[in-house]
């Protein structure tokens, strides 16, 4: 494990882990680089939810449930112990990104706070963010490349953990991404209740990664899998090597949706495409909005005329001083060539300009 990118004095300081061998194997490793650089320990769980999950996973997507024995063991725990090996179950809300599919490769900006944990609270709760000495939640990514002996090898990207992933690619060339699906009606909750049975937000970018390699096994998983997303819903930007690609949302009474278009890119923000399919009578952005309908009709006039690199960064964020936000990654996954090539945010330079690490490419061969 290395720094590839950035470090401690950066603002990103991006980790890569490479782990061959069986999923209880990648497991234990996943779970022995936790234990040692972060003073982390497994919550405990409602043993009935612990046991449901167990159940949920053991049928619907037995990989993960073979990492989690292997990650149990690395803590010296039993792999039925009533606790949870999820870190947070929920994004923030205030999180804006982009993405767009253009027929071969997917694009997207992860916008996302720079704050830690301790500041964000205060600033939901109105209050001024002090320097609590923790560094921001968001500032320690992983790339994870992940070669298991029985299942399908793939490299995501995760924001701090690694349990999910906001985005990644796999050897059959799936790609997805998840970006927030609703940023005025996300509301953190009162009360976290913790991990449930089935599927975090995080964890579905991992869950199709893991047991899909087209598009219609993905919509085929994504309609089978229970999912919570304790007040901050996503949306997934899906695509294979045969040039498909849809975005899945979940609408009022849960109802499913998957958003395709017959030509041209299929671009996507952080609002329901379902709930607003005419570009042309999307509303008028508010302070709580994040910009998410002017960089939808920015996106998508960018992208049919521009290369994905320079449309992403055509709404990538402003930089403006004290702000608690940024542009931390563009990514651009490549399904044929199965890639996925990144450029991160180092930190603020001169003149309203960003400093970013060269665009890195990361594969996904055997």
């Amino acid at each position: 494990m290395t720094y590839l990118a950035g470090s401690p004095e950066d603002f990103l300081a991006v980790r890569h882990l490479t782990l061959r061998g069986t999923q209880a194997e990648i497991g234990h490793a996943l779970g022995v680089e936790t234990k040692e650089r972060s003073d982390w320990t497994p919550p405990p769980a409602d043993p009935i939810v612990a046991k449901a999950r167990r159940v949920w996973f053991e049928r619907n997507w037995p990989q993960y449930a073979e990492r989690v024995a292997g990650f149990a063991e690395a803590y010296g725990l039993p792999a039925d112990a009533a606790v949870s090996f999820d870190n947070a179950s929920a994004l923030p809300a205030g999180s804006g990104c982009s993405a767009l599919w253009t027929g071969s490769t997917l694009g997207r900006n992860y916008d996302f706070f720079t704050l830690s944990w301790s500041q964000l609270g205060a600033v939901m709760a109105g209050a001024e963010p002090v320097d609590g000495g923790t560094v921001p939640m968001a500032s320690r990514p992983y790339v994870l490349t992940t070669i298991p002996d029985d299942g399908i090898a793939s490299t995501s990207l995760s924001m701090s953990t690694v349990d999910g992933a906001m985005e990644g690619v796999n050897e059959a060339g799936l790609v997805v991404a998840l970006l927030m699906a609703d940023l005025e009606a996300a509301t953190p909750l009162e009360h976290d209740p913790g991990p449930q049975a089935g599927l975090s937000v995080p964890q579905v970018c991992r869950y199709l990664l893991d047991t899909c390699e087209t598009v219609d096994e993905a919509k085929e998983a994504l309609m089978l899998a229970k999912q919570y997303a304790h007040g901050a819903p996503c949306h997934y930007i899906v695509a294979d090597a045969s040039g498909r690609g849809f975005v899945y949302e979940r609408g009022a009474h849960d109802i499913e949706y998957f958003v395709e278009v017959a030509d041209g890119p299929l671009c996507v923000t952080n609002h329901p495409l379902h709930r607003h399919p005419d570009l042309d009578a999307l509303p008028e952005d508010t302070p709580e909005t994040m910009l998410t309908y002017q960089r939808l009709r920015t996106l998508t006039k960018e992208a049919e005329v521009a290369e994905p690199r320079d449309a992403l960064d055509a709404v990538s964020v402003a930089i403006e001083p004290g702000a608690p936000w940024r542009t931390l990654w563009r990514s651009v996954l490549d399904p044929a060539a199965r890639t996925m090539s990144t450029r991160f945010y180092l930190g603020d330079g001169e003149n309203g300009t960003a400093r970013h690490s060269p665009e890195l490419t990361f594969g996904v061969s055997r």
